[in-house]
């Protein structure tokens, strides 16, 4: 027999300790306050110590709740994953992509009715997230430019879809000079939280140099290009990205595109052979990109 704490307990818990407050916990969970702390009791109780100190008006996680915590929540998460698995399995052919939210509603989502079209038994399953969290979904495929930073064994799983091109782009009588030499000065330079690194690959890649007197930052790409075309400062964006901004002349690129090294791809997950499903998406996506 499995030595297991009450598993009706783990979910209170868990809820408790992200939220440290038991009516928070009960208000997301759908509970009475009363039935969250004794399920948290029951919990402690099979422990035979505290998990919770009090902080004020609420409750801090003290070291054995801790502990417990990462292990509930990571159990929890691949509990998650793999019942979302099952049941899409259940459902029919499928294939689970996570990407940014921006590469999603701004180029992907638009084009997947060309899919269905091609392949109408076979459903996608869109994961929207930020850079930060692109590796947490538990999908089938990710989808990345920005991927030298992942593990090496998920770089050596990655699949070339298309090259990608970035640019500088601004809204029209930006103080932005396509004339100028090398180092560019601009009032203000718009960066990516999560891909930094992107400014630096531009200027490798063309020898050039954009400073900004301040920089803001964003976690999204969109908010990047809503940034520009509001004159806020230069984004650093992907041309597939912007090309309705570019054809209405809410945007322009004085820089143009310069293409980086690493280019999209799209990295397997490493627990399951790759589907017949997500090949039939990778190959539709590869034509898609390049065509674009």
């Amino acid at each position: 027999m499995r030595q297991l704490p009450p598993l009706s307990a783990l979910r209170a818990f868990d809820a408790t300790a992200r939220l440290g407050s038991v009516t928070r916990a009960a208000e997301e969970l759908g509970r009475t306050h009363g039935a969250v702390s004794r399920q948290i009791r029951s919990l402690q109780d099979h422990l035979g110590a505290p998990l919770f100190d009090k902080a004020g008006a609420g409750l801090r996680l003290n070291a054995q709740g801790q502990a417990l915590q990462v292990v509930v929540a990571e159990a929890l998460d691949r509990l998650e994953q793999g019942w979302r698995r099952v049941r899409d399995e259940a459902r029919g052919p499928g294939v689970h992509v996570a990407c940014s939210a921006t590469f999603a509603t701004r180029w992907l989502a638009p084009r997947l009715a060309d899919f269905y079209r091609a392949h109408p038994d076979v459903r996608v399953r869109l994961s929207m997230t930020s850079a930060r969290e692109l590796r947490d979904e538990g999908a089938d495929l990710v989808i990345a430019w920005d991927w030298k930073a992942f593990p090496a064994a998920d770089q050596a799983r990655a699949i070339p879809l298309a090259a990608v091109a970035f640019g500088p782009v601004c809204a029209p009588g930006y103080p932005l000079d396509e004339v100028l030499g090398r180092e560019i000065a601009v009032p203000c330079r718009i960066a990516h939280d999560f891909t930094s690194s992107a400014w630096d690959q531009w200027s490798a890649a063309t020898g050039r140099t954009v400073t900004g007197a301040t920089e803001l930052s964003f976690p999204h790409t969109h908010l990047c290009i809503e940034a520009a075309i509001t004159g806020l400062g230069v984004a650093l964006v992907e041309r597939r990205l912007i090309g309705a901004e570019l054809a209405d002349c809410r945007l322009r690129a004085p820089c143009g595109f310069a293409p980086f090294h690493q280019g999209l791809v799209a990295i397997p997950s490493g627990e399951r052979a790759l589907s017949s499903s997500a090949r039939l998406f990778i190959d539709w996506l590869t034509g898609a990109l390049v065509t674009a």
